[in-house]
């Protein structure tokens, strides 16, 4: 029996040009992009706030649209703990590597 090699990844090249970020500059770049997730976070749950207020207040008529600013945020609050929680147990695994 005969094996042939797989003719679409005979021919794959390597990337020309491969992103080089130093330690710090990727460091950067991941604690921008937490700090965004978490304003964003925040502008989902001000604003659920905000239009729960104008309900009971009488200023908004659409309950859906207050409804669906509240489980937005909720959904968003609760993927950033389990994000929170996932980096945590990758950190305590880390911890407990030996070298």
């Amino acid at each position: 029996m005969e094996i042939h090699k797989i003719g679409a990844l005979a021919n794959v090249n390597p990337p020309s040009q491969v992103n080089k970020y130093t330690v710090r500059e990727a460091a950067a770049s991941f604690s921008d992009f937490l700090n965004q997730s978490i304003e964003k976070v925040n502008r989902a749950q001000l604003e659920a706030e905000i239009m729960t207020e104008k309900l009971a207040a009488g200023e908004v008529q659409d309950v859906h649209q207050v409804m669906l600013a509240e489980q937005k945020a909720m959904l968003s609050l609760q993927l950033t703990l389990e994000v929170r929680n996932k980096a945590v147990e990758a950190y305590q695994e880390i911890m407990r590597m030996q070298f």
